[in-house]
């Protein structure tokens, strides 16, 4: 089929693909209610037409996204038959790498199991930018993740610490955040250490607990295997044989992030996480990430990997939201812009009338 259009012929085709496995193409589609949202998403992304009919698929469109959709399909059915859990997400993840690199092979990306959880459930990345994040904390002792809640930044740092402790390249995880919010003078307030900073370090519990059983993590807390505590309480200290992870480095001042940086030890992993775009500090203190970022780029064995609301792997509201808070930032940075030209402008306009 040819259509023609006021500025070109586009050529319209259509292809049928049959899957010898019902439960697998559910799998990668979702049930019936999800199916639908899929296939429209698909359809949305690729300008790809797709009708579902029992184990067939129709597709209809251009060459282009036919081929993007049938690798895409092929790839996650394969997926699915081997039982892997499928995401919600998965699919639109699979859009976006296969979009980049139409040569890419989703079983790298999406079995490359960091570690399985008590639950038996494997961590993976979810995206390019998570797999390209997972190998460099594989293969740097200084890594910067930085983007956007809800990009896995701090999860699958946590994931790294756990695997480098299971299999003893690490003696102890180490994880801590600048208690902003109480303005880190924590010894004022009552109660144990770790009474005083548990509601600050809630989220660092949370991927604890969700990769390992309740009472072994108390435990290993107990050993002082696992440390959680807050930025002000590393001052001092040379941390050896541990991964540490800093997290919302944004609200870390110059002085706080070197301080911290320079604790590093022999054998030791550290990640820092964060976004600058949700800075909590003090309008006159600078933050010590885009500092550290600037400095230490190119520095060996340091990489900085970013992240963007495409990554983010909560519900798709979520993602809308972040891109248009991006948008609006960006915007504004241009109206900024426009301004200072115009003012530049105006200066000089002023400079020759006098």
């Amino acid at each position: 089929m040819v259509i023609a259009t006021e500025d070109h012929v586009v050529s319209s085709e259509t292809r049928k693909l049959v899957f010898n496995d019902q439960r697998a193409l559910q799998l990668v589609l979702g049930s019936p209610s999800e199916s639908k949202r899929t296939v429209a998403e698909l359809e949305r992304s690729t300008g790809v037409a797709l009708h579902v009919r029992g184990t067939e698929v129709t597709l209809n469109g251009e060459a282009e996204g036919l081929d993007l959709v049938e690798r895409l399909l092929k790839q996650m059915f394969g997926l699915a038959r081997t039982g892997r859990p499928m995401l919600p997400t998965d699919v639109a993840r699979g859009i976006e790498i296969l979009s980049k690199d139409p040569e890419a092979e989703l079983t790298a990306v999406y079995d490359d199991v960091i570690i399985t959880k008590s639950s038996g459930k494997a961590i993976s990345p979810r995206s390019l930018a998570q797999k390209h994040y997972v190998d460099s904390m594989r293969r740097n002792n200084l890594v910067f993740g930085v983007g956007p809640a809800g990009t896995g930044k701090t999860f699958l740092a946590v994931a790294m610490a756990v695997r480098r402790l299971q299999d003893k390249q690490v003696r102890r995880i180490i994880l801590s955040r600048p208690a902003v919010e109480a303005g880190e003078n924590l010894g004022f307030l009552p109660g144990t250490l770790e009474e005083k900073v548990s509601p600050y370090m809630r989220p660092l519990y949370d991927g604890l607990y969700d990769m390992l059983d309740g009472p072994k993590v108390q435990r290993m807390m107990e050993q002082g295997v696992i440390e959680i505590a807050p930025l002000a309480y590393m001052r001092g200290r040379t941390l050896n044989d541990a991964f540490v992870i800093l997290d919302e480095a944004q609200n870390t001042t110059r002085e706080q992030m070197k301080m911290l940086l320079t604790r590093i030890g022999i054998g030791t992993w550290t990640v820092v996480t964060g976004d600058p775009s949700q800075r909590d500090l003090d309008g006159r203190e600078r933050s010590g990430l885009n500092h550290a970022i600037r400095v230490l780029s190119g520095v060996p064995s340091v990489s900085v990997c970013k992240f963007t609301g495409n990554d983010v792997m909560r519900h798709p509201l979520v993602q809308d939201i972040v891109r248009a808070y991006e948008q609006d930032t960006r915007e504004r940075a241009e109206r900024r812009e426009e301004r200072r030209a115009q003012q530049h402008g105006q200066a000089r306009e002023r400079g020759r009338d006098g």
